[in-house]
């Protein structure tokens, strides 16, 4: 199989009367994709950023409904945009129910068991340790190295700066599971007593940039990333066991 990798030669083209049977599409834009007369049979699309925009399907946006959808699948996850201290409580309870229930069910040899290109159960673990860090450690507290060397970095970090050096494989699944009881130790410590106030206050993003979050919007996306990653795990859990 053909693969493409950092080109935009195809935007703004045209394909009649093609084949992409198969293909498969990662990290890639296709904003403003128009497909009229398509046969769309098994499509599978997955996009974290899919709730920022629109994705119409013959003349209907199916955000609203997905999104839904979702909230019914995971109970108190529609939690994640709370603007309230008590509302980032519950949700970040419910978050972390949710997972334990996951991990606590997942034997320990299917931890490192994955999907094609899609991160394990422990990778996933020790990439929320390194969100945490970054949106509660660096973002809100404003600490320059908040990085446990455990943490597992998302796909073009490096190439943004990310001393990778600081990082490391973990020595076993039980220096995971510490490390991320520590960092959710951590968050709910933070929000047992925070502020309105607090909230509101504004800090500079964790990855630089001219986005000024405030400290509600670090935990918002601390949130984002742990229910989306939690399903993005059980999908691919389920898939494993399909196969077994």
């Amino acid at each position: 199989m053909t693969t493409y990798s950092d080109t935009k030669e195809f935007e703004g083209a045209s394909f009649v009367q093609a084949s992409f049977t198969g293909a498969k599409l990662r990290f890639s834009d296709v904003s403003g994709v128009t497909m009229r007369g398509v046969d769309v049979d098994g499509l599978d699309i997955d996009s974290h950023d899919l709730f920022f925009g629109s994705l119409i399907v013959n003349g209907v946006d199916v955000v609203p409904y997905v999104d839904a959808e979702l909230n019914r699948q995971f109970p108190g996850r529609e939690l994640q945009k709370a603007e309230t201290p008590e509302g980032l409580r519950e949700g970040w309870e419910a978050v972390r129910a949710a997972w334990q229930e996951t991990v606590d069910g997942t034997p320990r040899e299917k931890w490192d068991a994955h999907v094609e290109d899609e991160w394990s159960l422990a990778q996933t673990l020790r990439h929320l340790v390194l969100a945490t860090d970054a949106w509660l450690g660096r973002g809100i507290h404003r600490i320059e190295q908040p990085w446990h060397p455990i943490g597992q970095q998302f796909t073009g970090a490096a190439e943004m700066g990310f001393d990778m050096s600081v990082l490391r494989e973990p020595e076993s699944h039980d220096e995971i599971v510490e490390v991320r009881a520590e960092r959710q130790q951590q968050v709910t410590d933070f929000l047992a007593t925070v502020t309105p106030e607090e909230l509101a206050e504004e800090r500079p993003g964790p990855w630089g940039g001219s986005w000024k979050p405030t400290v509600g919007d670090c935990i918002r996306v601390i949130l984002e990333e742990e229910w989306a990653h939690l399903r993005y795990i059980r999908r691919d859990l389920a898939l494993l066991d399909a196969r077994d």
